[in-house]
């Protein structure tokens, strides 16, 4: 198999970026979305420069740039679901419910933020979207083991989580 000499992916850098930052603009009208998105598809393929064929690059390339675009939005419906899902049930007549409840709240959001960011991300699909370690697996490009270790990373995070005051 041939390999992407630096000069090579530099040239094809030039040439072909542009094109990748204007089809994902075209996709989120949002120009530093669209920066990183091209970027982060230009590391993978240099990452994978030893797997990828140079005449398959440019397919390479846009296909990263369209499962990342994938993936910026499904983490944003969960971002947004996770901070507008927190729909309470409340007893208007009772102050210190509604002061008990908040204070849960924050301390939740908190050990959630807390969370590493790969494991936040594998917490928040499986326990908020619902998706399977197989589906998150494939949707990351990690495998279910790397999965399972985000996911248990979390949960431990989580279970340090102090309900009672």
């Amino acid at each position: 198999m041939l390999l992407l000499s630096e000069d090579d992916f530099k040239k094809f850098y030039q040439e072909v970026f542009p094109s990748v930052r204007t089809y994902i603009f075209a996709k989120c009208n949002d120009i530093n979305i669209a920066e990183d998105l091209a970027q982060e598809s230009f590391i993978r393929l240099w990452n994978n420069r030893i797997k990828v064929q140079p005449d398959k690059a440019k397919a390479f390339v846009f296909t990263v740039s369209n499962n990342l675009f994938l993936d910026h939005i499904r983490h944003q419906k969960v971002k947004n679901n996770h901070v507008s899902g927190f729909v309470l049930i409340q007893d208007h007549n009772d102050p210190q419910f509604l002061l008990e409840m908040e204070e849960f709240r924050v301390k939740l959001e908190a050990t959630i933020q807390s969370i590493p960011q790969a494991s936040r991300e594998v917490f928040l699909l499986n326990r908020m979207e619902k998706m399977t370690y197989n589906q998150i697996a494939e949707s990351l490009g990690l495998s279910v083991k790397a999965i399972e270790k985000r996911m248990q990373k979390a949960l431990e995070i989580m279970a340090g989580l102090n309900v009672r005051k």
